[in-house]
């Protein structure tokens, strides 16, 4: 959990904060919450009364401290997606529960964030047509529910065949990678399908889960990306996005390095990408200095 105060910390130490810091989001409310999840797990989760099993699938206790993590994590990307769709793009410094489902959470993950963002864009009008690139090394099974048969929301995962979860979801498009997949094959994997999918699905905004996971140093990773092929796949996912003029939303998703240094500094990379494309792209500023960035 320090990673993401040390996310933070670094991302204002380097200037991409502002002067005025942080955009600060409200806690997601209840009805909101509502819209992507059960009134009932959505009133578990706050009251503390989630049965003893969907806690263990969490993995975390349900306590206060963990349910105002995961409204606060929510209402970031909910304020990072109003954001892009103002300047651009816009990140999170928390976000990319994917696999909290509809009835529960699973695996670290409280609230599917990007699926309430999704939703609560949608029924205020905002958008029609979604796509959420998810790039955690874990497949997103628990958005891939959320939006099954839904059309007005693609989903895509590229993860690691043989990593968690060990039943998989069907999302709109999997891509599944072998045990120590590196840079070159993954970025191949990646060129392949990201120029069309964007054609085709035509999205209105894109959430993009970019987990660090996949890194060779994760300890619950099964790939082996180094720093540099990160750097490059969130260039290639927020450049094409860019290019096209489609909104994008950067969330940090997985990362379980040991070192917290180390794994801020990898996380920053989405944020660091995102300054340096928004400020070349096309010769001109998409936004305005300093990028927006939700916290």
């Amino acid at each position: 959990m320090d990673k993401f105060s040390k996310l933070a910390s670094l991302l204002e130490a380097e200037g991409l904060a502002g002067p005025g810091g942080f955009h600060r989001p409200e806690f997601a409310p209840l009805e909101v919450l509502a819209l992507a999840h059960t009134e009932d797990y959505v009133r578990g989760v706050v009251e503390l009364s989630l049965p003893p099993d969907v806690v263990r699938r969490i993995g975390m206790p349900n306590s206060d401290s963990v349910a105002i993590r995961a409204r606060a994590a929510t209402g970031g990307t909910i304020l990072a997606a109003r954001l892009a769709l103002e300047h651009g793009v816009a990140c999170n410094t928390a976000g990319g529960s994917h696999h909290a489902e509809a009835g529960s959470g699973a695996g670290f993950c409280v609230f599917n964030d990007v699926a309430v963002a999704a939703r609560l864009l949608q029924a205020e009008g905002r958008v029609s047509q979604v796509l959420v690139v998810d790039l955690d090394v874990h497949q997103g099974d628990g958005t891939a529910r959320i939006f099954e048969g839904d059309t007005s929301v693609f989903t895509v995962s590229m993860h690691a065949e043989k990593n968690f979860p060990h039943r998989k979801a069907a999302s709109d498009l999997d891509i599944e990678l072998p045990d120590g997949t590196g840079d070159e094959a993954y970025l191949a994997r990646l060129d392949a399908v990201l120029p069309d999918l964007l054609a085709r699905v035509a999205p209105d905004i894109v959430f993009f889960n970019a987990g660090v996971d996949p890194h060779a140093d994760d300890k619950l990773g099964r790939l082996a990306l180094t720093n540099a092929g990160i750097a490059a796949r969130e260039a290639r996912v927020l450049g094409a996005c860019l290019g096209r003029e489609i909104p994008v939303v950067g969330v940090i998703g997985g990362g379980y390095d040991p070192d917290i240094d180390r794994l801020a500094d990898r996380h920053a990379i989405l944020h660091r990408t995102a300054a340096a494309l928004t400020s070349k792209e096309k010769g001109r500023l998409v936004a305005e200095p300093p990028l927006p960035y939700a916290y």
